[in-house]
């Protein structure tokens, strides 16, 4: 007799005080008595989306992205080398280019073309009010899909905040250089930058930031108000469900803690900021650790499946002193082949590979079925630029990582101008969104080689 009834339902919720917490998938939420469900819960698919600004550190002569090598045996090059350890799982893919993020006789606006086209194949609209348009981009496509069974469809982030308005770019509306992530071909989905106001939107109620500063200045948490239930529901678990309740929990407290921190130092401040973000961290390498700590949250909660996120937005001017870079990001992106400045550009390159690297490793650390999160996701980095002192389209720099195993850890060298859309129409075929063709795509990038994308 096979006894199909679960002990703990999948979505089962921690609730009180007017908080609540899902919970990550545990050995009690398979059917019990199923041999094969007790030790590989059936795992769901997450896709993610990372985006880096102002192309990477190359010129015709010297390409610092670009692995030696095809196939399997390739070397990863000194920008993507922090991904060494993760190798099973990348696949760096060459020769795919973007056609619709070029003029097109609109002239100039490449950065704007560059991240509006990115995830929907399409040339956007030359506007700068809000007769913006490009189309529904492949995330929120698969949202549709993968998004049913979740608290929240899809999230959008970013470090950069998305109040820019006007015309950014040659005519071009700054929303174009303010999201990757599109709902319809009119409406642009605004990413969240502050930590704080994510984890209220996966964890607790939102408020304004003054209201999210006193609930700071309180120290309160989720969890206290969540005692009883935690205690309740660890007394039913076994020690291995114990065990990683307890670790999610304080996964939960630590960013709590840290964000607690931000929003504190935010406020007892010397300086007047008034009009900046409480709960968002000083240091960048910090903020983007937080929010690659959100997801990954948001991930093994199973609160979403579909996230992107911005490192960056095109024509960002960030500098970045830790690195010994001190000025102006976009500026030094137009390099002019001069090779002090593509070696800094390669330094700031590097640096995002590496915070990136970070997400990896918490993933790849988390059980989830019978592998871990890392094995049950597909991510796509990136940006919409490779040589930036060209503004060019072609040849873009893209990894497909996630998944793990046979067929794995490869340099795949497409046909040159191969449609990047090829590439997103396989993924979310691979992911179980079946889908013949979207944007300018041609036909689909081969991933028979790639299980478990």
């Amino acid at each position: 007799m096979i006894i199909t009834k679960m002990k703990l339902s999948r979505r089962t919720l921690l609730r009180g005080m007017g908080a609540t917490l899902a919970l990550p998938l545990l050995d009690a939420m398979v059917p019990a008595l199923s041999a094969i469900a007790r030790t590989a819960a059936r795992p769901v698919r997450r896709l993610g989306f990372v985006y880096v600004p102002n192309g990477v550190a190359m010129n015709r002569a010297v390409n610092h992205w670009k692995p030696r090598g095809e196939g399997t045996s390739f070397e990863f090059s000194p920008i993507l080398r922090p991904l060494e350890p993760f190798r099973d799982h990348v696949t760096v893919i060459s020769g795919l280019s973007h056609r619709q993020a070029e003029a097109l006789s609109d002239g100039g606006g490449d950065h704007s073309r560059a991240s509006a086209s990115w995830l929907s194949g399409v040339h956007p609209k030359q506007a700068e009010g809000a007769d913006v348009r490009a189309a529904m981009t492949i995330d929120q496509l698969a949202a549709d899909a993968l998004g049913r069974d979740t608290q929240l469809p899809s999230i959008e982030l970013s470090v950069d905040r998305d109040d820019l308005v006007g015309n950014c770019d040659n005519g071009y509306s700054c929303v174009y250089v303010n999201t990757l992530s599109w709902r319809t071909p009119t409406t642009p989905l605004p990413p969240e930058n502050n930590p704080a106001a994510v984890f209220e939107r996966l964890f607790g109620d939102g408020g304004t930031p003054a209201e999210r500063l006193a609930q700071a200045q309180k120290d309160h948490s989720i969890l206290d108000a969540l005692n009883a239930d935690i205690a309740g529901l660890q007394r039913t678990l076994g020690p291995g469900d114990r065990r990683r309740v307890d670790e999610y929990l304080g996964a939960v407290r630590e960013i709590e803690r840290r964000i607690q921190k931000a929003e504190k130092q935010t406020a007892e401040s010397p300086v007047s900021v008034p009009e900046r973000p409480v709960g968002i961290p000083a240091a960048f390498g910090d903020h983007v650790k937080l929010m690659f700590d959100l997801q990954w949250l948001a991930y093994q909660s199973d609160l979403t499946r579909i996230s992107t996120f911005m490192l960056g937005r095109e024509l960002g001017g960030r500098s970045y002193p830790e690195l010994g870079v001190p000025v102006n990001h976009h500026g030094l992106s137009h390099h002019r082949d001069d090779i002090d400045n593509l070696e800094k550009l390669a330094r700031i390159n590097t640096y995002h590979v590496d915070l990136f690297a970070y997400f990896l490793d918490k993933l790849r650390s988390t059980p989830d079925g019978d592998g871990s999160l890392l094995d049950h996701s597909t991510l796509l980095y990136g940006g919409g630029l490779s040589n930036p002192n060209e503004h060019s389209h072609v040849d873009l720099p893209l990894l497909l990582v996630g998944g793990g195993g046979s067929g794995r850890g490869r340099h795949l060298v497409c046909a040159k101008d191969t449609p990047m859309m090829n590439l997103l129409v396989a993924v979310l075929n691979n992911v179980g969104v079946p889908i013949d063709r979207y944007g300018d795509s041609t036909g689909q990038v081969d991933l028979e080689a790639l299980p478990g994308v």
